[in-house]
């Protein structure tokens, strides 16, 4: 019976320590290029979690650990503000009705939803990484409030529908249709999607699908690498961590489904 409980608690050790590394290394990735869900509801599924509680658990940690990416994009003056208030609204609105529709659904189609689903969030994080990060002037920011309020709201409802690629999906968006420079649109997008978060957050929690305790170690991780991988954005355009993005994301994917089929 020891010999028992110790093989327990080694695993539930490893497991902490991997998903504490996934959210350290999906706070840094989310910071420059979004995509924090690609890497952490795999994770969370892997180690054994419920689909319910991997997609509230992301939201936990990804909620929290932006801040500090907001914090250091803050200081460098590259949020525009202008369009901040419409999508706010409208993110946190999308995301808290995504949520909702996603938690009464039975479990196994959450996991091939999931499954299903993230190709496309990596396929959003690689047209990312193959936008040119031009150095010329752009032609003028569209703030029209309509634009960004249909734009946010449906970004919004798939992070809390889904989640996985949104921080790139909001890049891309500001990006192609506001004429954001990819700096400004990584920026600007942090608020829009801690505005999601905190959407898909609430309805989460009400339906009781994360684990608060646990995810405190996951937290001070994720905050951690969105710390440094915000620095790292502002200073340089993040090819290699794209780079690594869609290499681990695509070895998680096999990983999944392998374990899905089984």
């Amino acid at each position: 019976m020891f010999i028992e409980n110790s093989l327990i608690s080694e695993y539930l050790y490893i497991g902490i320590f991997i998903l504490v590394l996934a959210s350290f290394v999906a706070g840094y990735i989310d910071s420059i290029a979004g995509g924090a869900g690609l890497i952490l509801i795999p994770s969370f599924m892997l180690v054994g979690l419920p689909p319910h509680l991997a997609l509230g658990q992301e939201k936990l940690v990804s909620t929290v650990g932006t801040i500090a990416a907001i914090k250091n994009f803050l200081k460098n003056k590259s949020i525009i503000w202008s369009i901040i208030p419409a999508g706010i609204i409208s993110s946190l609105l999308g995301a808290y009705i995504g949520a909702r529709a996603v938690i009464y659904l039975p479990s196994h189609i959450i996991t091939y939803i999931i499954i299903g689903m993230l190709p496309l969030g990596l396929l959003a994080a690689f047209f990312k990484g193959k936008l040119s990060s031009k150095s010329e002037v752009k032609s003028e920011i569209k703030k029209s409030v309509f634009i960004v309020f249909m734009t946010c709201f449906i970004v919004g409802f798939y992070d809390g529908f889904f989640g996985p690629g949104t921080g790139s999906i909001f890049i891309i968006c500001l990006y192609l249709i506001n004429n954001l420079d990819l700096l400004k649109a990584s920026a600007t997008s942090k608020i829009f999607n801690f505005s999601s978060n905190i959407g898909a957050f609430i309805a989460f929690a009400i339906s009781g699908n994360m684990a608060f305790i646990i995810g405190i170690p996951m937290i001070i991780a994720s905050l951690l690498g969105n710390h440094i991988g915000s620095i790292h954005a502002i200073k340089t355009n993040g090819e290699i961590v794209k780079k690594v993005l869609i290499i681990t994301v695509m070895i998680m994917m096999v990983t999944l489904v392998l374990t899905g089929l089984k």
